[in-house]
């Protein structure tokens, strides 16, 4: 068995799923293993993601753990046998991994959300507002380094799928870069928000009801409710949470960002006036 060197965010999902289903049972790994015919040591590697699991296996070890949610296996499934090499990988080397793991999340989405209180969210910004965000950090990126940051970003742009952005007006109102920078990123907004798969909406500084729900987030829709992802941003990378109660606190959460909100209409309509303004 050859085992990995660097799993991907998707592949530890799937290992961490396997893992909890094995807790669920009352079973530790040695008694795991008694049941599938294999060593314990190759569970453990299983169960870190340093190992893939064939569609028998998997299917067996369900069955053992008694799980009975078909939908479910057969997502698990589908992650275990997917070979996708997703354009993401021309990356790799280049960028830090949990570039690559967020393109890899995003690519097998079926929905994205998202909150967004200091910056535009990046699947929604203009090549010159990235830029002015990726030269800001610290420790300071070489003009190569923002090149393929800016390139990686775009490539995350050309999804399909249904994706809803909450965004504050603090957000919209600081300057990144200069004037004309931030009116082109707010009239990319409005064209972006005319999209069938994209909804927009905005907080205003004066909407009530937003104090309890002041988080950002990105949270993605798996093919099932338990393989969501909520993506947080952090100091040196993405930082993935999917526990059940952490995804139900994301869920609620949301809900709360959103009742905050103008509508789509309304949101746009905000933003046309901050156009004005500048």
């Amino acid at each position: 068995m050859v085992k990995r060197r660097e799993p991907t965010a998707r592949q530890m999902r799937l290992a961490t799923e396997l893992r909890r289903l094995r807790e669920a049972a009352g079973l530790n790994s040695r008694e795991a293993a008694s049941l599938l015919g294999v060593s314990p040591a190759q569970i453990t590697h299983i169960e870190s993601a340093l190992a893939g699991v064939s569609e028998q296996r998997l299917r067996r070890l369900a069955s053992h753990y008694a799980c009975t949610d078909e939908e479910f296996i057969d997502a698990l499934v589908a992650m275990a046998t997917d070979r996708t090499r997703g354009w993401w990988e021309e990356y790799r080397g280049l960028l830090p991994t949990p570039f690559l793991d967020l393109s890899e999340l995003e690519h097998h989405a079926r929905f994205q959300r998202h909150v967004a209180i200091l910056y535009v969210p990046g699947l929604l910004q203009t090549e010159d507002y990235a830029r002015a965000v990726f030269s800001s950090r610290l420790p300071e990126l070489t003009e190569e380094e923002v090149e393929l940051r800016i390139q990686h970003r775009k490539g995350r742009q050309q999804f399909t799928v249904p994706y809803e952005a909450v965004i504050h007006e603090a957000a919209l109102r600081i300057r990144v870069s200069d004037r004309a920078t931030s009116r082109a990123q707010l009239a990319r907004l409005v064209e972006l928000s005319e999209a069938d798969h994209i909804t927009v909406r905005v907080i205003p500084f004066d909407q009530d009801g937003f104090a309890s729900a002041a988080s950002t987030m990105t949270y993605v829709g798996g093919p099932v409710p338990k393989l969501d992802t909520v993506v947080r941003d952090a100091l040196h990378g993405s930082a993935f949470f999917d526990s059940e109660a952490q995804l139900n606190t994301y869920r609620t959460g949301f809900r709360k960002v959103e009742g905050a909100s103008l509508d789509p209409g309304q949101s746009r309509e905000f933003i046309h006036r901050l156009m004005k303004d500048l």
